[in-house]
């Protein structure tokens, strides 16, 4: 008898969340691979859908509540909150669908635990019987305490051996994610690859991904299928690196995109290396249909960039702009991320960078650092807070810590304010 199967993408706490095409793309790959060998259910908090609040390409607030905030942010001045879909619909879904052998639970950023433990909590409440599997980033970077929420297995990185023999079962000769699961869906996930060729202090791409390689081109095109059957219009990449040798896949999917005259819109929120934003480059991708472009400018200092490993200098970023706009590229739709409250924000020159940006006509969005455990910067962060309680890897709370309240406002304000003069 084939195993019942429950899918479940968590509540988020924290004090912001915004559906920038979040898709829980990590599960859902997981589970494609053994779809011949289950029955699947899902419950998706963070699921839009019945809220009809997209804007033109997806994107949209989530439902949220404030909340008591842990004692660790008792000097953050922001509001607390729980973003996602009422406990007691899950409670009542648990059980009107259930039992269910296997409870999957998608995880993300190691700092949204609390809607982990929330859910393992319901599961254990209402299935004393079930298998819980946690898998994702917070399962890879902090499995010790992920398993302290309750788990019974904890998938670190990209390895599925351990859920295979659960299943008992190979894996299903369909790779592409189990999208089927969603009964309407209106924002996709792609990658075109996995992992990433780079090192940068500050990211653990490479711990949860593993090694870069491209995928098949018959995959990805398989994967874009299934999403037009589903009438997705909105596709995002989760490539962490979308451009690097192109012609290797990226090149031929795209053509692949034109010449079959497939109408969707694509997206870049993970940001691509500017560096490799050619005029060749710049035309395929807007021909083929892209509509924003994140370009990741972390500094123009060259001492951050050659402490950190960052990849783009201030000539590529322009090059890159330039080629875009004359590409036909919506200038509005090409933003630069900039992080903020990087422990060596010293060597970072955050101002100088964000006024340059300015200049070339790009809009700035500030990335909030987060110290990620097990990276060079993140362990870098151990004498400000401590890592091994993975509340104090919040985006929100590490730059104040950092900087202070009244810095970090200084930092927003000039963001919003260098945009208003973008866009006017």
């Amino acid at each position: 008898m084939i195993p019942k199967i429950l899918l479940v993408n968590p509540p988020i706490y924290d004090f912001t969340a915004y559906d920038f095409w979040l898709k829980p793309f990590g599960m859902l790959s997981a589970a494609g691979k053994i779809r011949d060998f289950s029955q699947f259910f899902l419950f998706d908090f963070l699921d839009r859908t019945a809220l009809n609040n997209a804007d033109s390409w997806g994107r949209g607030s989530f439902r949220s509540k404030i909340i008591e905030k842990p004692s660790q942010f008792a000097k953050i001045p922001r509001k607390y909150r729980r973003f996602g879909t009422e406990r007691a619909a899950f409670q009542a879904f648990l059980a009107q669908n259930g039992p269910f052998d296997i409870v999957m639970i998608q995880t993300s950023m190691t700092y949204w635990y609390q809607g982990i433990r929330e859910v393992i909590d319901d599961v254990r409440n209402a299935l004393s019987d079930a298998t819980v599997v946690l898998g994702g980033t917070y399962a890879t970077l902090c499995p010790a305490h992920a398993a302290g929420l309750g788990a019974d297995i904890v998938i670190c990185g990209s390895d599925l051996k351990q859920l295979y023999e659960l299943v008992k079962a190979e894996k299903s000769p369909c790779q592409t994610p189990l999208w089927e699961a969603y009964g309407k869906l209106d924002v996709g996930i792609m990658k075109l690859s996995c992992g990433c060729p780079y090192s940068c202090t500050y990211c653990a791409g490479g711990l949860i991904d593993g090694e870069f390689a491209h995928r098949q081109l018959s995959d990805c095109i398989a994967d874009l299928h299934f999403l037009i059957k589903k009438n997705v219009k909105n596709i995002a990449f989760y490539d962490d690196a979308l451009l690097f040798k192109p012609e290797k896949v990226l090149f031929p999917f795209l053509e692949y995109v034109i010449s079959n005259d497939i109408k969707v819109n694509f997206h870049t929120p993970n940001a691509f290396h500017a560096r490799f934003v050619t005029a060749e480059t710049a035309k395929i991708m807007v021909r083929a249909g892209f509509k924003t472009f994140y370009l990741g400018f972390e500094s123009k200092s060259a001492a951050f960039q050659a402490a950190t490993g960052s990849k783009v200098v201030s000539d590529d970023l322009a090059i890159a702009a330039e080629n875009l706009l004359a590409c036909g590229a919506e200038k509005n739709n090409i933003v630069t991320y900039q992080i903020l409250g990087h422990p060596h924000c010293d060597l970072q020159e955050l101002e100088e960078s964000m006024r340059f940006a300015g200049s070339l006509g790009l809009s700035v969005m500030l990335a909030d650092f987060s110290p990620i455990p097990s990276t060079p910067d993140g362990e870098f962060c151990r004498k400000f807070v401590d890592l091994d309680e993975p509340l104090n890897h919040n985006k929100t709370a590490f730059p104040v810590t950092l900087l202070g309240t009244e810095k970090v406002n200084y930092f927003k304000a000039l963001c919003k304010k260098i945009n208003a003069n973008v866009r006017n």
